[in-house]
């Protein structure tokens, strides 16, 4: 046989290969150099983040991006929240329950009307939990006509009011009654736009003043209204003497000086409610920021004083941090946000930047207990309203057919603070400043609770720094979040 040294030695090699593997795939023996698999990061989700931006593509839409609590230094700015350092206890949020508001909800069918009270008082996964409503004292401007409880003929007078009637609201009392079997917790502020004519020194519903001769009779009307009221199952829980007091150009209207309002309340009104034993507070003002030394004016009255629980305030004139103001001047008593409308010629992103730093975040870093937009309701037209009341005023729903509505600006305003901030709430310290304008509150959960609104022209990255540890965040230009954590 022929030796052939070239095919022995390609053998030889072969066989080697092949040995190396058999070695290799032995389970007894071990691989001197496994390679490194490194695991998946898991990042726990700590804060749930809902967001609104301005260009409406996200509508209070809960976010899936996950932020964890962690300690990697970066260099952003910072919102730290202290829950250590509380401040006051918030009553809720809300709007003001029209009758025109109720007129046109009712237009709506059983079933989408069911729907929209459950989404707007509930406080379910769909719903926006309004803990606090306004309703006016006979009629407001956003009713199809003006009246009160006791309209009487020209030249009649009713000094014992038995003539007083709550007929004309039989509509928007029962859909209190459902929105209380929805929330029996909701707090109600009531306010009157005017004093039955005949107490006016003027025959109409618009303007004029309260004669002073009637300022008992009135202060009955009070007493007599939380009465029967109270006898339909609905507690009223404030009452404003007068809506805008120095605005007596609406219809329906009153003008009440500060010094009137004292005089109304000291004399009249309190011991009223004192000798009826009504605990309900006695708010005043309830008119813009613009004049704070009106419920200066009305605290300062030693009488007046204590029957008076706070102020209100709009912010049609002058500056938030009027309540501040007042709050500073008279700790002991409380300041309250009642009403800000949004128009009809309004932007989406402008008014939603504006009112979530002014209405909401702005109140309520000024001590507000509340913070109320205007309308709930109204129809396309922006209606109805009174003859010469507001045609521009948008409600935070539109109710355009009778099975279908729409969420207008004035919704997600409030949802960003009443889906997460129930009654009993208190706001707690976060720095502000910046673009990045916030409030920090604190659950009867213990849940904590961060609104942020990026008022600036560009996208802000931030973290949101507490006990220690901080979540990095950002927020285009014109965009609100609320943030939430354990």
């Amino acid at each position: 046989m022929k030796f052939n040294l070239k095919n022995t030695i390609k053998a030889f090699f072969v066989m080697a290969a092949v040995m190396s593997q058999v070695k290799c795939s032995s389970s007894s023996d071990p691989v001197e150099n496994p390679p490194v698999v490194n695991p998946p990061v898991v990042v726990a989700n700590d804060v749930d983040f809902w967001l609104t931006k301005g260009n409406q593509s996200a509508l209070l839409e809960k976010q899936t991006v996950k932020l964890g609590f962690g300690t990697t230094a970066n260099a952003y700015a910072n919102i730290e929240v202290n829950a250590a350092q509380k401040y006051q206890t918030v009553d809720g949020f809300g709007y003001t329950l029209t009758g025109g508001s109720v007129d046109v909800i009712n237009q709506l069918n059983a079933t989408k009307r069911t729907a929209l009270l459950q989404e707007l008082f509930g406080n379910g996964e769909n719903s926006i939990g309004v803990s606090y409503i306004r309703i006016s004292i006979g009629a407001s401007d956003l009713n199809a006509t003006p009246f009160t409880y006791n309209d009487l003929a020209t030249g009649e007078t009713d000094l014992n009011l038995d003539k007083f009637s709550l007929e004309k609201d039989k509509n928007l009392i029962a859909m209190l009654k459902e929105i209380l079997a929805i929330n029996p917790k909701i707090l109600i502020l009531a306010t009157p736009w005017s004093a039955p004519i005949w107490m006016k020194d003027v025959a109409s519903f618009k303007g004029g003043k309260l004669k002073t001769e009637y300022y008992d009779v009135y202060a009955k009307y009070f007493v007599k209204y939380i009465q029967q009221m109270k006898a339909e199952g609905i507690t009223i829980d404030a009452v404003t003497p007068q809506n805008e007091p120095l605005h007596d150009g609406n219809n329906p209207s009153m003008y009440m000086s500060a010094t009137d309002q004292a005089n109304f309340i000291k004399n009249s009104l309190g011991p009223a409610f004192k000798t009826a034993n009504l605990n309900v507070k006695i708010i005043a003002y309830d008119h813009n920021c613009d004049n704070p030394n009106y419920p200066k004016t009305i605290l300062a009255d030693a009488d007046a004083y204590p029957y008076v629980d706070g102020s209100a305030f709009h912010l049609y004139a002058g500056d938030i941090t009027a309540l501040l103001n007042v709050y500073n001047s008279y700790p002991a008593k409380n300041v309250y946000f009642t009403e800000q409308w949004t128009s009809s010629q309004g932007q989406f992103e402008g008014d939603l930047k504006w009112h979530l730093r002014n209405v909401i975040i702005g109140s309520m870093r000024n001590y507000s207990k509340n913070a109320l937009e205007w309308n709930l309701a109204n129809n396309a037209s922006f209606g109805p309203h009174t003859d010469g009341g507001c045609n521009m005023c948008k409600g935070a729903i539109t109710i355009t057919s009778g099975n279908s509505f729409e969420r207008n600006v004035a919704y997600y305003i409030i949802a960003h603070a009443s889906k997460f901030v129930p009654m009993g709430s208190t706001r707690i310290e976060s720095n502000s400043g910046g673009s990045l304008q916030n409030v920090a509150f604190i659950t009867p959960s213990g849940s904590k609770v961060l609104i942020v609104e990026n008022d600036g022209s560009a996208t802000e990255t931030f973290n949101i720094k507490f006990n220690g540890k901080w979540v990095t965040t950002s927020l285009d230009a014109g965009s609100v979040g609320t943030y939430t954590w354990k």
